[in-house]
């Protein structure tokens, strides 16, 4: 149940509006995230949701309790792009073997990235893959989940594929505001002639030799996107839960097609109940892409000098996502890690006098968080606290560093990394000044020292065993 009287306002897609957020059943609140189609390594504008939705699953446990929220975020395993990516990196391999090689890699690279990032694991993250066909433990699956749709008459067979019947749902279109006959516009006539309406979208087509491919009542095949998230959604989380999230790019066509695949399976008003998504990214003022040559993975942010000619710390990565609303969209940038940077290096000064006594989140952050995760308001109070731990208050401290971690950083990670810096450049400072002295040159070897001494650093001269000259440091206390 509730573990505080915090009062959630969240803004809904599906309404338009930010409204009180009231869970279906307290004990139990239940969130689904669209997660990765693992066809390549995740890219900065991947991040996005899942730090979003990883602040909003910290703070449902920190409302509810952390035994009482499930957070399902899936692996897309099965897709296009992967089939092509397995074609191109595994050619001597059989297909299935080739894409299994393909997503087991990626989708490890992706848990590391997000684990890096600062994130929860979620509660489960089902692989689409693995719902498929009816399962032993009688999980919703998407055979059966497409072989109700055409037994309530909103879905039918067409030149070897199951298509969804748009035109059987009264209100399709309620999630992005396209009403059915505004859809016509562009649509491929001669090329999906066998279509009823040219809005009627694939549930499940055939497969080639070729192909990666499952037997079905319609043939040897594989699933189209949009099924796949409302039997996994359904599996874990019942035919209709609290929140659905996502990134903005996912409104129209998947999030519309999950919600008229889910709601005329089972008869029902709704598939959830808030629908939240996540404005883009660009990157330096422009869509990233490969052809402008701003593609960025986490991966690379991380661990190469790719971006800004360095690498960054995940939790820096984690704060410059936050640092804009997360409706709104972003401009990526070396300057927006370089700000995100110095902030979070500054609460985790403040932080260090920490005394290590347990304490709760600050209350005015969580206040602003639970205001539609309005970060920037909270990064307001949370610099308020680190005003007070710098004037010396330690309980001002516990509770930032308490804070910090609450919302996924560490609170120690940048001083310990600037503290290794500050020590490989002592060290080449002692280096120089032996040489100086070695040289005579000690009006050099002084002047070293005193800068030193200026930096509060201590030099302590004396010979090793073979009689070597030697120089010892110490921070001055």
């Amino acid at each position: 149940m509730a573990s505080d009287d915090t009062k959630l306002r969240l803004y809904n897609t599906l309404t338009r509006t930010k409204e009180d957020f009231s869970p279906i059943d307290p004990g139990n609140m239940r969130m689904y995230v669209c997660g990765p189609t693992v066809y390549d390594f995740a890219h900065i504008g991947n991040a996005r949701p899942v730090i979003v939705f990883d602040v909003l699953f910290r703070l449902l446990r920190h409302v509810y309790g952390e035994s009482h929220v499930t957070y399902v975020r899936n692996i897309t395993d099965v897709d296009d792009k992967i089939n092509a990516r397995a074609v191109r990196d595994y050619p001597e391999l059989p297909l299935n073997e080739a894409i299994r090689k393909v997503t087991e890699k990626t989708a490890a690279q992706f848990q590391l990235d997000v684990k890096a990032l600062g994130c929860l694991e979620p509660s489960v993250e089902p692989r689409a893959t693995d719902f498929v066909l009816p399962r032993a433990d009688g999980k919703t699956d998407m055979v059966s989940l497409i072989q109700t749709l055409i037994q309530r008459r909103h879905a039918y067979e067409a030149n070897g594929e199951v298509l969804f019947d748009t035109a059987s749902m009264h209100d399709y279109g309620q999630l992005s505001k396209r009403p059915l006959e505004e859809q016509q516009a562009g649509a491929r006539i001669a090329v999906d002639a066998h279509k009823h309406h040219p809005a009627d979208f694939v549930l499940w087509k055939q497969s080639s030799a070729q192909e990666p491919g499952w037997e079905s009542p319609w043939g040897r095949g594989r699933p189209g996107w949009h099924i796949e998230c409302s039997a996994m959604s359904e599996a874990y989380l019942g035919q209709i839960f609290d929140i659905h999230g996502g990134g903005l790019d996912l409104i129209f066509p998947h999030h519309e097609n999950e919600i008229a695949q889910s709601r005329c399976a089972h008869g029902t008003k709704t598939m959830a109940n808030v629908w939240m998504h996540n404005g883009f990214v660009q990157v330096e003022g422009k869509k990233m892409s490969k052809s402008e040559g701003n593609f960025v993975t986490i991966n690379e942010l991380l661990a190469t000098e790719k971006f800004g000619g360095r690498k960054w710390a995940g939790e820096v990565l984690r704060l410059a996502m936050l640092m804009t609303h997360y409706r709104e969209p972003i401009d990526f940038s070396v300057a927006r890690l370089e700000e995100a940077e110095q902030k979070l290096r500054d609460w985790q000064r403040a932080a260090a006098s920490a005394a290590g006594v347990e304490t709760r989140p600050e209350p005015s952050v969580i206040a602003e968080l639970a205001d539609d995760l309005n970060f920037h308001r909270a990064s307001v109070a949370l610099d308020a606290i680190a005003r007070n731990a710098n004037r010396g208050t330690a309980t001002a401290a516990d509770c930032l560093a308490a804070t910090l971690r609450f919302l996924g950083f560490p609170t120690d990670s940048l001083l310990q990394a600037e503290d290794k810096e500050s020590a490989a450049e002592i060290e080449v400072a002692i280096a120089l000044r032996l040489a100086a002295l070695n040289a005579k040159d000690f009006a050099k070897a002084d002047a070293i020292r005193a800068e030193l001494a200026e930096q509060g650093i201590q030099l302590l001269d004396y010979k090793d065993e073979a009689g070597e000259r030697k120089t010892k440091w110490e921070v001055k206390r």
